[in-house]
């Protein structure tokens, strides 16, 4: 009996955690207008059909390589617990508008509400192509 509830908790501590995807960045929302973009200027067929993409910081922009990549990512901290469980995939689209850019990945809004609770949050994430 002992050994089945050292198992149960065992298994119950382990299902709480989870693996590590990838590397470790920040994330803003941004909104529309969305084009032009720096990958396909102002063609619309360059949006995923779910509305999952991203514009991306100079580390991951790679001199325009990036454009088209697909990332796992998940929400891992910030301000006011904003983490929902989801993990979702997104599109690389666009490099960031801004300089400095204000995170390392800015998400479309659709792809944002999927994984924080607040729309206005800079987030901690996880991401792996």
């Amino acid at each position: 009996m002992r050994l089945f509830l050292a198992m149960l908790l065992f298994f119950c501590f382990c299902s709480h955690i989870r693996p590590i995807l990838g590397d470790v960045g920040t994330a803003s929302s941004y909104d529309p207008p969305y084009l032009p973009t720096k990958c396909k200027g102002y063609d619309p067929e360059q949006f995923p059909e779910d509305g999952y993409f991203v514009a991306v910081s100079d580390g991951l922009w790679d001199n325009g390589a990036a454009c088209g990549r697909r990332y796992q990512m998940r929400c891992i901290s910030g301000p006011r617990r904003p983490c929902k469980a989801a993990s979702i995939v997104v599109q690389v689209v666009d490099f960031c508008r801004n300089n400095p850019c204000p995170s390392t990945i800015l998400v479309s809004s659709k792809a944002f509400n999927a994984i924080s609770r607040f729309s206005r949050a800079k987030i901690n994430v996880e991401y792996a192509q």
